[in-house]
């Protein structure tokens, strides 16, 4: 066999053109005008075929790179003997010798490693725009079956390939298709970890949350002022001793009143009967932070509790989970959830809702503010909220009611709204 290199053709006045596919493996056997690699410029995209036929020896590109006229693609080992079987049969030889010579050549022709179909990347047609797209969501666009004329590929198709392999995989990404150009250790010391067991478990929720459900997130101020004072005067009636109840649980009760009121937030989508599930328990999940991972547990019949009883459960539950002695049942079958980083800090964020479920209010840390009232300044106490919805069923009118109704039942009035 002798060495033939396949180069970069003239692409007239295009330069640094970047790779977006290479089409080929090394040790497969290709034929004259097979397609190598896939090139992309601003303005199309080309694929370039291949000038001699043989075995590929080395593939000198990745996708990526940026090459020019003359660059080196490939190295090929073409076959000389096969070059002479054509030059033979092309002659047609009718004596017995040409033919014996045919004989003996194939008999003593190397055998070409089999590639099978499965390791060809077949190329598909797509726009410049749409295998971009496809590109920066980790996807191979040569993958994703097309849905237009000629089996082209559009950036719907794109969107439903990228669920379909969600759907299919559990949220869990079962082939790395696009790797860091540079590992990390190349630029300064490393320190390699196991994933948290219970990271590991709420990541494919997460990315199926994400990736599934088109989110909304809205953001409110709702001032707890007379709430934080009745809050902080709670004493017991026999002993006199302080009682201590966190805002979570006032929270908690004023989104149940919400949930009756606006029972699209207490509901689940059925996809296989394309119907909604109406739930007429109220069980509140809460976020809780943990030295093993954030748990979202549920407080069963929130709505049967009192304010100092769902403070009781929120502690119980929160113990639970950090000594890990919690039932896996308790993470299921709730109607909302809420995540505080009151505790912590910060104000606002964005939730990411907990399916089946289709909402999730998050709460900030409450601060102070000076509001004039009646020509008078007063220090007000403000608690941020961020509540994500699934827009299928929750439009944007219905979100800001509901925000409104929760500022109403944690607001003055909210000892009538909450029936303590």
């Amino acid at each position: 066999m002798t060495g033939q290199k396949i180069l970069v053709p003239d692409m007239g006045d295009f330069k640094n053109v970047e790779i977006i596919e290479v089409l080929v493996e090394e040790g497969q056997r290709i034929k004259k005008n097979d397609s190598l690699i896939t090139l992309e410029s601003d303005k199309s995209s080309v694929e370039v075929p291949s000038t001699h036929e043989g075995i590929i020896e080395k593939i000198n590109v990745k996708v990526g790179d940026k090459v020019n006229q003359g660059d080196l693609i490939l190295n090929l080992k073409t076959d000389k003997i096969s070059k002479e079987i054509k030059k033979i049969q092309n002659n047609e030889p009718e004596n017995k010798i040409a033919k014996n010579i045919i004989k003996d050549i194939e008999k003593t022709k190397i055998a070409a490693p089999v590639v099978h179909k499965s390791s060809i990347t077949e190329t598909k047609s797509a726009s410049p725009k749409v295998r971009k797209f496809a590109r920066e969501l980790g996807a191979n666009v040569s993958a994703i079956p097309g849905s237009q004329r000629a089996g082209r590929v559009s950036e719907e198709d794109v969107k439903n390939y990228i669920r379909s392999q969600v759907t299919v995989n559990g949220g869990k990404v079962q082939k790395k298709i696009q790797e860091e150009e540079y590992p990390h250790e190349d630029f300064g010391n490393i320190e390699l970890k196991e994933i948290p067991r219970v990271k590991k478990l709420s990541g494919p929720q997460l990315v199926r949350s994400w990736t599934e459900i088109p989110h909304v997130t809205q953001h409110d101020e709702i001032d707890i002022t007379e709430m934080e004072q009745f809050r902080s005067s709670l004493y017991d009636y026999y002993s006199g001793e302080i009682v201590k109840v966190t805002p979570l649980a006032f929270i908690t009760k004023a989104l149940v009143s919400a949930l009756k009121k606006f029972p699209n937030f207490n509901a689940s989508i059925d996809t296989n009967q394309n119907k909604i599930i109406y739930k007429k328990y109220f069980h509140i999940g809460f976020a809780v932070d943990t030295p093993h991972g954030l748990m979202v547990p549920k407080i069963r019949d929130a709505d049967q509790m009192n304010i100092k009883e769902i403070g009781e459960a929120l502690k119980k539950t929160s113990k639970l989970c950090r000594e890990l002695k919690i039932d896996k049942k308790e993470f299921f079958g709730g109607s909302m959830t809420i995540s505080s980083l009151g505790g912590i800090g910060g104000t606002f964020f964005t939730p990411i809702i907990n399916p089946p479920e289709v909402a999730i209010l998050g709460v900030g840390k409450s601060f102070d503010r000076l509001v004039k009232i009646k020509n008078k300044f007063a220090s007000r106490k403000i608690l941020p909220i961020s509540l994500s919805y699934d827009h299928r069923i929750i439009d944007g009118a219905e979100g800001a009611r509901f925000c409104v109704y929760l500022g109403e039942c944690l607001g003055k009035d909210f000892a009538f709204k909450l029936a303590v």
